[in-house]
C-alpha cells in the first residue's frame, strides 16, 4: 500500500469529501441585512464526516487534520476494503498509522466503533446514535465524552458530559475515546 505523494500526482483522493460552503453575510432569504457587522473571514470549506459507522470495515489513520468548521480535529482513515478515504472525528491520543475499526464483532480500542453492548462498563466513548437507524448525535464537540455506567441486555445508561443520564438501547453504535481538541 503506497499512500505517499509524488510531485506529479496530488492528493486528489479525499477531493470528493470537501465541498464548498456559501456565505449569508448576515442576510436572510430575501436579501435583507438582519444581523449587522457580519461578514468578511476566511473561505472555509465543509468536510464530510462519516457519522454512521456500522459496517464491517477496517482502516487506517493517514493523517489528523484541522477542520474550520468545528472545533474538533478529524481524521483522513483509508478503508483497505475498498480503497477509499473518508473523515472521522478524531478521538484523544489517536495516532497517524493506527488501526481503526468498525462493526459488530470487534475488539474495543480506542476510535473503533461498535454496538454498545460490546464496550464495557466504565469506558469514555463519543459519537453515540440514540437511535438504532441514527447516526450518532451525542458528545461530538472537542473534548466532549459520554461514560457507560452500567449495562443490562437490553439498555446501557449513558452519563453525558453536563451530568445528565439517559438509557441508550445496546444495540446502538458508539465510538470509543475522548474527541480531540
Amino acid at each position: 500500500m503506497n499512500l505517499k505523494k509524488t510531485n506529479n500526482q496530488k492528493l486528489f483522493f479525499i477531493k470528493k469529501k470537501i465541498n464548498g460552503l456559501s456565505k449569508t453575510g448576515g442576510r436572510n432569504n430575501s436579501g435583507k441585512i438582519t444581523i449587522r457587522h457580519k461578514g468578511g473571514g476566511h473561505k472555509r470549506r465543509y468536510r464530510k464526516i462519516d457519522f454512521c459507522r456500522k459496517d464491517n470495515t477496517v482502516g487506517v489513520t493517514y493523517r489528523i487534520e484541522y477542520d474550520p468548521n468545528r472545533n474538533a480535529n478529524i481524521a483522513s482513515i483509508f478503508n483497505k476494503s475498498n480503497k477509499k478515504f473518508f473523515y472521522i472525528l478524531a478521538p484523544k491520543n489517536l495516532k497517524t498509522g493506527d488501526i481503526i475499526k468498525s462493526g459488530p464483532n470487534i475488539d474495543p480500542k480506542l476510535g473503533c466503533s461498535l454496538p454498545l453492548s460490546r464496550i464495557p462498563a466504565g469506558t469514555y466513548i463519543h459519537n453515540l446514535s440514540i437511535d438504532i437507524n441514527k447516526q450518532g448525535q451525542i458528545s461530538r464537540s472537542a473534548g466532549t465524552f459520554s461514560i457507560i455506567k452500567e449495562k443490562n441486555f437490553d439498555f446501557a445508561k449513558i452519563e453525558l458530559c453536563s451530568g445528565k443520564q439517559i438509557d441508550v438501547s445496546t444495540k446502538c453504535y458508539a465510538s470509543i475515546g475522548i474527541v480531540s481538541y
